[in-house]
């Protein structure tokens, strides 16, 4: 069969959909990612339902797709599956009758089972991303329980795989060209509290290092809850292990937080990155922000813009609140208004701009080094350690007449001219 699997949301859901593309294809058949040719006789769609906006894309993918089955399209089966279905997949069968198959989150096996691939090795893997990079999932589900989020209703609870299972999957994707390595869950920093009894990141984080053979490894996805502070000293250690950090933050204000159920508060936030710029003076910090969260003041709201001034992230991104079913936090209602909301994304955004833009400038004239991502007609594009594929800057060199270098290559590369997302630059002989 040829078989069309279209992902949506995170970078989890990437690795799902790459072990499950993995299994199919040892099975036989031909996996494509994301195709946008309508030849394919399975159509596998892998939703999100973290917040509105993603559940409304996973709805318009379906619906797309209901379309090119029944018009007389190749495809024969279309095949719903992950967050929003493990979340709505009642409503979802009654609105969607189309759709011939509802899978949830755990439930991969039957899956291949309904393709006749049931007898594939569970650890096979295809990966999406371009071949030099690929996410490494450490842990499944989450035991947070800030107050906003749906993710341990859909997820489950959290369960850490063994550190020899990672070691030995880091193996085989650095063996098949994979270069970067980028280490994901849904708290990352929870790893081995369950089969160790132990925050275990640092160790797993020093054994990748020195095990895996990757030419980089990148952290996403920490909780400044109980962060574990080794974890800094291995990054400190090992030139292998980016100077970068994703820690989602939320909001500054202790008020909000305790709401938020974060088990933080203002000031344990501003000690911790205190302390993550006291042992890596380098560091790129990239985090993420809630506003419009049920009972945000404009004063609070001030709050964290100042919070933003003086924190200088070298990356952030802003989420309007969403109520999601099911949370604590709905029960507080939505009081503040969506144009409300949406004015307060754009005002820290439009700071934020400015301070990558401040930031930025500082590296005009300094050398980096720099993994390629792609061509783009004259131009190469590729990144410093200081950013993660996807959703940070690039680094734009005019393509040099011979000795091209290809995807995946590191180069040395001077910093020409900046701009609030992106930096110019010139390779270094």
């Amino acid at each position: 069969m040829k078989v069309n699997i279209i992902t949506l949301g995170c970078s989890k859901n990437t690795v799902d959909s790459e072990h499950l593309a993995g299994r199919l294809t040892a099975a036989g058949h031909t996996v494509t990612f994301d195709s946008p040719n309508n030849n394919a006789d399975a159509i596998i769609v892998n939703t999100c339902g973290f917040i509105g906006d993603a559940k409304e894309e996973s709805i318009n993918t379906l619906l797309q797709k209901i379309g090119i089955k029944t018009h007389g399209r190749k495809a024969r089966r279309l095949i719903a599956c992950g967050c929003l279905v493990e979340r709505y997949r009642e409503e979802l069968r009654s609105e969607m009758p189309e759709v011939d198959a509802w899978y949830g989150v755990h439930e991969w096996d039957d899956i291949v089972a309904s393709l006749n691939a049931e007898n594939t090795d569970t650890a096979a893997r295809r990966i999406s991303t371009p071949s030099h990079y690929a996410y490494l999932k450490i842990s499944e589900g989450c035991n947070r329980q800030c107050s906003y989020c749906a993710i341990p209703l859909i997820r489950g609870a959290h369960h850490s795989r063994p550190i020899e299972e990672l070691i030995s999957e880091a193996r085989k994707l650095v063996a098949g060209g994979v270069k970067e390595l980028i280490v994901i869950a849904q708290d990352t920093t929870y790893y081995g509290l369950d089969i160790y009894h132990r925050r275990a990141l640092g160790e797993l984080l020093e054994r990748l290092a020195n095990e895996s053979g990757a030419e980089w490894i990148r952290l996403h996805y920490t909780y400044p809850t109980s962060f574990p502070e080794d974890a800094i000293d291995t990054i400190r250690r090992h030139d292998n292990i980016c100077n970068y950090i994703d820690i989602p933050l939320q909001h500054i204000n202790s008020r909000l937080l305790k709401s938020m159920q974060r088990g933080i508060d203002r000031e344990g936030t501003l000690r911790l990155l205190d302390m993550f710029r006291a042992k890596l003076p380098d560091v790129a910090i990239r985090t993420t922000l809630i506003v419009g969260y049920p009972g945000e003041t404009e004063k609070e709201f001030e709050e964290l813009k100042e919070f933003v001034r003086q924190a200088r992230f070298d990356r952030m991104g802003c989420f309007a609140y969403s109520p999601e079913e099911g949370t604590p936090a709905e029960t507080l209602g939505d009081p503040v208004p969506d144009n409300e909301k949406q004015r307060r994304v754009d005002e820290l955004m439009a700071l934020q701009e400015q301070i990558s833009l401040e930031k930025n400038l500082a590296r005009v004239g300094r050398t980096y080094r720099v993994i390629v991502d792609r061509h783009e007609g004259d131009f190469i594009v590729g990144r410093t350690e200081f950013d993660s594929p996807e959703v940070d800057d690039e680094v734009i060199i005019r393509r040099p007449s011979k000795d091209v270098p290809s995807p995946g290559s590191f180069i040395q590369v001077r910093i020409t001219q900046a701009l609030e997302n992106d930096l110019l630059g010139e390779i270094v002989e």
